[in-house]
């Protein structure tokens, strides 16, 4: 896990669901209520043009996480605003890699198994924007992620090659939070690898469910939240935050 970042990985480092998948998730769930503290932060991940229905990479209902998110915003002192953005020529996009189409694999010199996508959230344009009607206007920072040529990035905190910081750690750490509530596009991506490495970062992590959207790739929702139980991440819905 430490040494690649694919799809492919992304599955078979989740792929243990396997009884908690077929029990529909009985157990993953945090039940005590959730106090906020000045030392908690909301990292709100991808919420952008591209990864709602319409956009260039669509994660099916994506839209619906946005009047959660902006309610549960204004409970928390601390936000972090995510964004995937691409150079035009991104190694991960399916376009760079002659004979490939979107959801294949290639090999790449950090992982043997890169999933190429369709061309999306290129810097600068409205594809890469944040929702429109996302609207958290005190967060503090934004994340823009897989900003290099050659370097995919799901996680808010390290690039896929495994080697590459964005910096969110030093951050979060420099300003003594501690306490990390993780919401966005999508469960199975993005806001997994970003719960993973916060926890790996050694920061309390929990997920806000209702708050995210998963692409489901054979199960994968469900196999990334035992994934996250099994790390010690904690699954939550927004009625519980205090």
């Amino acid at each position: 896990m430490q040494n690649q970042f694919s799809r492919r990985d992304t599955l078979r480092l989740i792929g243990g669901a396997g009884m908690l998948a077929a029990l529909g998730g009985v157990g993953l769930r945090a039940s005590a209520t959730n106090k906020i503290s000045d030392t908690s932060v909301l990292i709100v991940v991808d919420v952008q043009n591209c990864f709602i229905p319409g956009g260039t990479l669509p994660v099916t209902k994506g839209e619906e996480v946005v009047p959660i998110i902006n309610t549960i915003s204004q409970k928390f002192k601390n936000v972090v605003i995510t964004q995937d953005w691409h150079t035009k020529d991104h190694i991960s996009f399916a376009s760079s890699h002659p004979g490939k189409k979107p959801f294949e694999t290639t090999k790449l010199p950090y992982a043997d198994g890169q999933t190429v996508w369709p061309d999306h959230c290129v810097q600068g344009t409205k594809d890469a924007e944040l929702h429109k009607d996302l609207s958290i206007p005190h967060a503090q920072l934004i994340i823009r992620k897989g900003i290099h040529a050659h370097t995919d990035g799901y996680s808010a905190f390290v690039e896929a090659d495994r080697k590459t910081n964005t910096g969110l750690t030093a951050y979060l750490r420099e300003r003594k939070l501690s306490t990390v509530y993780v919401t966005g596009l999508a469960t199975d991506f993005c806001v997994l690898w970003t719960a993973l490495d916060a926890r790996s970062a050694g920061f309390k992590v929990f997920v806000i469910e209702d708050a995210c959207r998963g692409i489901d790739l054979n199960g994968s929702v469900a196999k990334a939240w035992d994934t996250m139980k099994a790390r010690g991440i904690k699954r939550i819905q927004s009625s519980d935050l205090a």
